[in-house]
């Protein structure tokens, strides 16, 4: 077997040698291009802000600091919102991947009474909509303004997640779903016992996307909330953003001085966009080896 390796080796042509090294090259170009903007922003965010003015960071902070992120941080009402945002995530998504694979199921099933205008139907609903004004008015008449459940309701179905999760299910052997009903089962086991345990790569990869999305989700609490206990960190960090772009906390940034340390908006601007996206970053490798797999096959037929 080495020798038919080795053989294999010394017949590629130089052409072939190439070719390899312009696509390691090209993959090694385009991986720089895509970690090095999220590095930079990560550095920056750990220099000293008054010294970041300068520039010239590019691999490593040249005056290490955390003041940034201590300033987020140590805000009452962020380290609340944290609690909100980490509520709506871990509440949410299961809801939302469970009802959307529970609808994805009988719309999977070809002898279901009126199949097509089902399927039909739903689709519509992902090019036309009643507007925000009719939807304002739909969640105030259900009572779930100004309430921890808008949130969670909206969000827990999502057409395009059910349609990966249906063209999953439709991919496969229906002789699977023929064995468990003449063993006796109903749609009910077949749905819990076959489709859950072998939907498992699409099931992970909707919720990723759910719980990316309650994750970053801050628009909904400034439309559907007032109270500040129910606002996300999302929304806490575009306060602070905003604060900090207009100059609104001058007096904060005064009593920074004192200390010799200082703020900027763009020290505030990276360590949020740090403290938003790392822990999100980090639930990614642990689904990842479900992710391709789930998004290739939910996505072969729709």
């Amino acid at each position: 077997m080495t020798a038919v390796s080795h053989h294999i080796r010394e017949s590629r042509s130089a052409s072939e040698w190439v070719l390899d090294i312009f696509k390691v090259l090209f993959l090694a170009l385009v991986t720089i291009v895509t970690i090095y903007p999220f590095w930079n922003i990560f550095v920056v965010s750990l220099n000293d802000a008054t010294d970041a003015v300068r520039g010239g960071i590019y691999f490593w902070p040249r005056v290490f600091s955390t003041f940034s992120y201590r300033e987020i941080l140590g805000r009452s009402a962020f380290q609340h919102s944290i609690l909100v945002t980490l509520a709506r995530t871990v509440i949410g998504t299961p809801l939302a991947v469970m009802c959307t694979a529970m609808l994805a199921y009988p719309l999977a099933r070809k002898d279901l009474v009126g199949h097509k205008f089902w399927s039909l139907l739903f689709v519509f609903t992902m090019y036309f909509g009643g507007g925000q004004v009719p939807y304002y008015m739909v969640l105030k008449n259900l009572g779930l303004l100004d309430n921890f459940w808008v949130f969670i309701l909206p969000l827990i179905m999502n057409v395009y997640n059910m349609i990966l999760i249906r063209s999953y299910i439709e991919s496969m052997p229906e002789s699977l779903f023929e064995a468990v009903r003449i063993d006796g089962g109903n749609d009910l086991v077949i749905f819990f016992r076959i489709i859950i345990p072998l939907a498992k790569p699409i099931l992970m990869t909707v919720a990723l996307f759910v719980a990316i999305t309650q994750w970053n989700s801050w628009f909904d609490a400034y439309l559907y909330t007032s109270s500040q206990d129910l606002k996300p960190m999302q929304s806490i960090l575009v306060e602070i953003l905003n604060q900090y772009q207009t100059g609104a906390t001058t007096s904060a940034q005064m009593s920074a001085g004192k200390s010799a340390q200082t703020v900027t908006p763009d020290s505030i601007r990276m360590a949020a966009t740090m403290v938003a996206t790392i822990p999100i970053i980090l639930v990614y490798p642990f689904i990842q080896k479900y992710f391709v797999s789930g998004i290739m096959l939910g996505a072969v037929k729709g």
